[in-house]
């Protein structure tokens, strides 16, 4: 499946639950996160990538998960709907 494929999955679950959701289309950093979402109060992000890709993250997207994670949100990588269930 391809990456717009599993975000459009992954953004119609999130909203059909009640959260907040954006698409990251352009952000003025690169390597932001590309659904940022709220939980709970919490703020949660989730790089997606396609299926068996998630080793592809490159080192900025690293950081920008790194960064939010400790900020005291939640950022994970996904490259399917399931990695989004068990995390959320």
């Amino acid at each position: 499946m391809s990456e717009s494929k599993i975000q459009k999955e992954i953004i119609d679950y999130l909203e059909d639950s009640g959260y907040y959701v954006v698409k990251v289309i352009k952000a003025n950093k690169s390597g932001v996160p590309d659904i940022l979402f709220c939980k709970d109060g919490k703020f949660c992000a989730i790089e997606v990538k396609a299926k068996g890709k998630k080793s592809n993250v490159s080192e900025l997207q690293k950081i920008h998960l790194h960064l939010i994670a400790a900020s005291g949100g939640k950022a994970i990588v996904a490259d399917n709907l399931f990695d989004v269930i068990e995390e959320f």
